[in-house]
């Protein structure tokens, strides 16, 4: 018994140390509130169940890209069974703190529009490798772990997702 409250407690911190994480994937990936919030109470359901497991296994690596990993899945299986595409809200994709003026903000409305359109555009590990990368901070090894790669898979990836990014916004 004693051993369960430990690895609840375990569970509880690794759920508050990367609860922002999960949910800012499962929104970059779904685009609106109310799917990230069930996204994520998924992940953290199945990552549970399987809690024990995965600690025993991680040999004392992070546990952040095994989480990212289950809620890829997740969220791949989410497209695949509603044939949906995700959409982000402009109004979601950056809050403005500073005042300025009617011209900048419009031209950096435009450009962010410009630049969420790109990454829909892009392949799916493409647009999940930049999420990851530039939404979560995570490294390139922390990447390669939650896609099942290699990290000099991963390093390409990551480098042609930006070039065909850099392409469809220089047209």
């Amino acid at each position: 018994m004693r051993d369960k409250a430990r690895l609840d407690d375990d569970f509880s911190a690794l759920y508050r140390t990367h609860l922002r994480d999960v949910y800012s994937y499962a929104y970059y990936r779904c685009g609106n509130h109310h799917d990230a919030e069930d996204l994520t109470e998924q992940t953290f359901l199945q990552a549970y169940r399987h809690f024990e497991r995965a600690v025993a296994e991680s040999e004392g690596r992070p546990l952040r890209p095994w989480l990212i990993r289950i809620a890829h899945n997740l969220a791949a299986n989410y497209y695949r069974d509603r044939s949906r595409r995700p959409q982000t809200q402009l109004e979601d994709a950056a809050v403005i703190s500073d005042p300025h003026e009617t011209a900048d903000l419009v031209e950096g409305r435009e450009e962010l529009g410009a630049v969420l359109a790109g990454v829909a555009a892009l392949a799916d590990d493409r647009r999940e490798a930049l999420i990851m990368r530039f939404a979560l901070g995570m490294d390139n090894k922390e990447i390669a772990r939650a896609l099942g790669r290699s990290e000099g898979a991963t390093k390409v990836l990551i480098h042609r997702a930006i070039k065909q990014l850099e392409q469809s916004l220089d047209e």
